[in-house]
C-alpha cells in the first residue's frame, strides 16, 4: 500500500505542469552496468551511460560512475563513491559541455512477495555542476544535494530463467542548495518494460521511461519520452555461493 503513495504526487506534479509551459523530447538512453562481489561482505560497482536527444540525432549527456559496495546481508548492501557527468548545452548554437562531479552513498534492500521481487534503493547525492556563461566555462561550480528513492519491480512471466519477465520502476527526486530556488522538486522517472537473463552473467532491460523535471526557472517543465537500453553484469567471487543462485533484480541510472 505504501507504494501507492507515488500516485498522488505524479498526478499532483501532473496537473501543476499542465499550468505551465511542457517541452516534449524524445531520447534514447543506452548503459552498461557492473556489480562485483569480491567476498561475503566486500565489492564494487561501475558503469557507463549515454542519453541522447531527438533520439540520437543530439547530445544529452555522458555519465562515469564507481563506488565501493559492502553487504551486511544478501539482501541489504551499502554503496558509497564518485561519479562524473559531461553535460550537454540546452541553448541552442552552444557547443560547451559542462562537468559535473558527484560524491554520493546509497542503501539497496531487495525482497519479494511470491515470486515478485522488489528493490528499493535510497540514494544521496553531493552535486558540484560546472557554471557555463556565453558559452564558455567560468570556472566556477554551483553545490546541491539531491535525494532519491527509487522502487523497482520484477514480475516473471516463466520458472524458466531465460523467459524475459516484466519490469517495472519509479523514482522520485528532490534536491536542495543555494542555487535551487524554484525547483526543489527535481523529477519524477517512470519505467515499464522488460527484463532478461542472456547468461555467464549478463543480463538486460529494455522499455520506455518517462523521465518528468522540472526547470531551474521553476516555469516550465521537461516531458522526455525515453527508450531505455541496460546492460548488467554481475559477477560473484565469494568462495561459498547460495546453493540456488537467482540474478538480482537490478536497477541503475545516473
Amino acid at each position: 500500500m505504501r507504494y501507492c503513495l507515488f500516485i498522488p504526487l505524479l498526478i499532483c506534479c501532473l496537473r501543476v505542469a499542465a499550468q505551465k509551459q511542457v517541452n516534449d523530447q524524445q531520447q534514447v538512453w543506452v548503459s552498461v552496468n557492473s556489480t562485483m562481489r569480491l567476498s561475503d561482505r566486500w565489492g564494487s560497482i561501475a558503469d557507463v551511460h549515454v542519453r541522447r536527444n531527438n533520439y540520437l540525432a543530439d547530445p544529452s549527456f555522458y555519465f562515469v560512475r564507481g563506488g565501493a559496495s559492502y553487504w551486511v546481508t544478501d539482501n541489504l548492501s551499502l554503496v558509497a563513491g564518485y561519479a562524473h557527468m559531461w553535460l550537454a548545452p540546452t541553448r541552442e548554437g552552444w557547443s560547451t559541455f559542462a562537468d559535473e562531479n558527484r560524491l554520493y552513498e546509497q542503501v539497496i534492500y531487495s525482497s519479494a512477495i511470491g515470486k515478485v521481487g522488489i528493490l528499493n534503493r535510497f540514494r544521496n547525492e553531493h552535486r558540484w555542476r560546472e557554471v557555463i556563461e556565453n558559452d564558455q566555462s567560468t570556472g566556477k561550480f554551483a553545490f546541491s544535494d539531491r535525494l532519491r528513492y527509487l522502487i523497482s519491480i520484477g514480475v516473471p512471466l516463466s520458472s524458466k530463467p531465460r523467459v524475459p519477465q516484466l519490469s517495472f520502476a519509479n523514482e522520485v527526486l528532490i534536491q536542495f542548495g543555494k542555487s535551487i530556488v524554484y525547483n526543489t522538486f527535481d523529477q519524477v522517472r517512470l519505467f515499464g518494460g522488460i527484463r532478461q537473463n542472456i547468461g555467464k552473467g549478463w543480463s538486460y532491460d529494455c522499455g520506455y521511461m518517462l523521465v518528468f523535471q522540472q526547470n531551474a526557472g521553476g516555469q516550465s517543465y521537461n516531458r522526455n519520452h525515453t527508450i531505455r537500453l541496460f546492460f548488467y553484469y554481475t559477477l560473484d567471487k565469494r568462495r561459498k555461493k547460495p546453493a540456488v543462485e537467482n540474478a538480482p533484480l537490478m536497477f541503475e541510472d545516473e
